[in-house]
Order: C-alpha cells, then structure tokens, then sequence
C-alpha cells in the first residue's frame, strides 16, 4: 500500500520534524493535507463522528482489495487462510494497545464485547450490588439492571456534574464505594459518548480493587481518541472499538481480558473453555465480516503514521474553538469537562433551561437545518437531552468557526 505522504515527510510520531503535538493541533496546512486521505460528506457540514470513523483512502483501499478477494475465493480462503491472516490483524490489536495476543479477541464491536463481559461474569449473588453511572451508555445500563433481575442484585447508579473536574468524578465513585460495601461488579466508562467526559479509570479501578471490586471498562469512544495503552487504564476487562477513531471498517472491535482474570467470566454459552485459558471463548460471532477484519492492520497502520498524540491534539484543539466561545454564550449551557484532563475532542451543548429530549431534539433539527450543520442528540444524563458535537481530523479549523457562529444565531 505505501505510506502516505505525510507519514513519509514526518518522525516517528507522524508529526513534521520538531513540531510537538499542540504546535501540529494548529498547523492548517498539514491538517488539510491530512483532510486530502478522506472522501468529504456532501451537501452538509458534518460533525458527528462519533458514531463510526471514516475510512482513510489507503484503508478503504485494503477493504475494498480484501472484499474482492473473499467474496472471489470465498469458503476455500476462509476455511484455509483467514484464521492466519486473523491472528495477524489480532497481534497488531494488542501491539497497539499494549497488550499481550491471548488477552485480544475480535468482536463486531465494542457493544458486543461489553455485553459479554456483563453478562458472563461469574461473581454474583443475592445480596451483591453493581454500580454504574449516568454517564455510561444507556444499553450497558440497561443490561447492569437486567443482572438485578436475573441474579437478585442491587443496582447501585451515581450521577456526575453537568461539567466536572478529574478529583470531583473521583470522589463520587469513591463516595459510593463507601456507601455500598457490598458491591461487587462495577461498570466505569473511560470517555461518555453523550458528552466526552473523561474519567479517571486507573485511580478508580486502583481503589475499587482495594476494596474488592471488579471493574468492567467500556472504552468504546476512547481509543484513538486519546493516547494510551491499555496498562494505563489499569482494568482487567475492557470493551474497544476499532472502527470509531481508529478508522477502520464498520463491524470491528476487540474484547480485551487480562491474563489471569478468565475464570471470573464465562466463556459464551455453549463454548467450551474448561481451563479458562482461551479469551476467544468469551465470544461466539457467527459468520462476520472477513474483509472488514483483514483491513484492521491497514487501518491501525493509517492511525499509527499520524499518531495517536497528535490525533488526540488536534481533537482537542477543534474541540477548544468551540466550546470556549460557547462557554461565554448566556444562552448555551455546554456540558463535558471543567478542567482539560476531562475533555476530549468531543463535547455537548443544550439551549438553557431546555433539559428535555424534546428540547435536544428541536436543536439538533434547527441546527441542521438553518445552518447546515449535522449533529446528534445524545440521551441517558441524569441532567436531560443535549446535542454533541464530535469533529474529525480532517475538519478545519473554520469549519467549527461556522459552528460558533451557529450558537450565536440560536440567540435570535
């Protein structure tokens, strides 16, 4: 395939010589060289990213070469070659993470992994508690409630600030670990999709081991939207999407379990696993897409000449040009991060005082169409409804000047 042009013109990191990551977050030229790799949505200013990542050309590329060649040699290659060719695409997973290969398996998706961790983990009885937040996606909560149903548990839900700092997210956590002794399984977002709120998942793992605590990590929003590996986190479970900011095709995901922590999930009912030492037990797909699998390393390949830090800068920067203006905006309510360790690239905002999804929904419609900017309304905070706002790196600097110039003319 080639490296791009900018991989070939840069350092390790992806970066042109001598540029740290927040100097390159501001550097235009090169961001529009990068915007050059990906095909534009028409007919509409598009900033919901957050739901699945383009592909870059040079990725698309290895998918479309990979579908051809499936769908050309079909069960010979399938049941010959691919489960190699698998192991590949899975090592490059776990080098990427910084994990070991036996603790990866693929999955169609983060959703799929997260729900096999829930719903397979060994630990509970009558008289146990399980703790989540409001920030965490509304079906995983909706499966932590189903446990109360199924195993007799106690469901346990904490809700964060509409803006919040690192120690603050911290201590609720910690409050509610000492206000419910007898919870046993906890479920911890690292990055919100309704609002891209950081948490501080290694802190609050660190302490909820202390006390016993096993901790399901849904990092679904989180990879290649900032840079880190999986050891940082410090979780023995962890759910991850491949095709959100790491770009790959749609239907890839990885389910990452720790050596050593087998024995507390199940494998998939009717997989076998009886020395509780193969993660792919865990999961039972069917029949998926072959070549979206086979384009992974293409995908991982793109991400890692422009670098996950520089990335997660420029999401950042694009990010600080909106939500700085609207934050001196009477009339928008913006919610996420208080300080910058708990913002990412993605961000939220409401009218004041229209909390109601109703609300969110007539805003995202308005915006759409009396500014020509595409947005999405997330749901599931204890604080109400709110559009986000997620860009990607191949939008401009000016293209969220248009959206700030949008929440000046929602005053009107």
């Amino acid at each position: 395939m080639g490296l791009p042009r900018f991989a070939m013109a840069s350092n390790s990191t992806g970066a042109p010589n001598a540029s740290s990551p927040f100097e390159l977050a501001r550097d235009e030229s090169f961001w529009r060289e990068i915007a050059t790799y990906y095909d534009r949505t028409e007919g509409i200013l598009n900033l919901e990213h957050g739901y699945w990542g383009k592909m870059a050309r040079p990725v698309q590329s290895a998918y479309l070469d990979a579908m051809r060649m499936v769908n050309a040699q079909n069960s010979f290659y399938a049941r010959k070659d691919f489960d190699g060719d698998e192991a590949v695409a899975t090592r490059r997973i776990a080098n990427a993470l910084g994990a070991h290969e036996d603790e990866i398996v693929i999955t169609r998706n983060a959703t799929e992994a997260c729900h096999n961790l829930i719903r397979q983990y060994r630990g509970l009885g009558k008289g146990d508690a399980v703790l989540l937040a409001d920030i965490d996606y509304p079906g995983f909560k909706t499966h932590m409630h189903w446990l109360a149903e199924g195993r007799g548990v106690r469901v346990v839900e904490i809700k964060l600030p509409v803006r919040a700092t690192q120690p603050e997210i911290r201590d609720l956590y910690f409050q509610a670990f000492e206000e419910n002794p007898n919870l046993k399984l906890m479920l911890v977002t690292h990055v919100s999709n309704q609002h891209g709120l950081v948490v501080p998942v290694a802190k609050i793992t660190a302490e909820a081991r202390r006390r016993g605590i096993d901790v399901i990590c849904d990092a679904a929003q989180s990879w290649g939207l900032l840079d880190f590996t999986v050891s940082d986190l410090g979780v023995d479970w962890a759910a991850f999407n491949l095709h959100k900011w790491i770009g790959a095709p749609v239907g890839t995901g990885a389910l990452y379990i720790r050596r050593g922590t087998l024995e507390k999930i199940a494998p998939y009912p009717g997989e076998q696993d009886p020395d509780n030492t193969i993660v792919a037990r865990r999961v039972h797909p069917g029949t998926y897409n072959f070549a979206a699998r086979l384009a992974i390393p293409a995908a991982l390949d793109f991400h890692e000449q422009l670098g996950s830090a520089a990335k997660e800068a420029r999401l950042r920067y694009l990010r600080s040009l909106w939500t700085d203006a609207a934050l001196r905006m009477p009339h928008i309510e913006v919610l996420g991060g208080k300080d910058e360790a708990s913002w990412t690239g993605i961000g939220s905002f409401r009218l004041a005082g229209k909390r109601t999804i109703e609300d969110a929904t007539a805003l995202q419609l308005r915006i759409e169409k009396d500014f020509g900017i595409f947005s999405v309304v997330r749901k599931g905070l204890a604080s109400g409804g709110c559009v986000r706002i997620t860009p990607q790196v191949f939008n401009r600097a000016d293209e969220l000047g248009r959206l700030v110039d949008a929440l000046k003319g929602l005053a009107k």
